[in-house]
């Protein structure tokens, strides 16, 4: 069963392809906001994962996140993530991403409980002829 205070917490390696200019979001060679935002997603959403029903998983509908400092390559950051509310099938989680100089990162982040057979099956009809 979901419950308030989750935590989770996952670490990245700022490479090459974690860059601003790898990603098209600048031309510097740090840590790209984008980069930062899908680590976020995938502290929360494996957080969670284990206290979902089978066949249950969760995706992302909102993320309002501050990118505060710039990580450069060969640095890693820390994310840790927090379940703050369930509202049904509603989670909503807290943000923090660190380097080893500080805070680099925050915001919230809502991901939504969906069937994982039917979500894709109704994915798939929105193009269907």
């Amino acid at each position: 069963m979901l419950k308030e205070g989750i935590k989770g917490e996952r670490t990245l390696l700022v490479t090459e392809d974690c860059t601003a200019r790898a990603l098209g979001s600048g031309e510097l060679p740090v840590l790209a906001t984008p980069r930062m935002i899908a680590l976020v997603e995938e502290t929360a959403w494996k957080s969670v994962a284990e206290a979902l029903e089978e066949g249950e998983g969760t995706v992302g509908t909102r993320i309002d996140v501050k990118h505060l400092a710039a990580t450069p390559m060969g640095k890693t950051v820390r994310c840790v993530t927090e379940l703050t509310a369930v509202d049904r099938k509603k989670l909503t989680f807290r943000a923090e991403v660190f380097d080893d100089a500080g805070k680099v990162g925050e915001g919230v982040h809502e991901r939504f409980i969906v069937k994982n057979g039917p979500f894709l099956e109704r994915a798939a009809g929105r193009f269907a002829d």
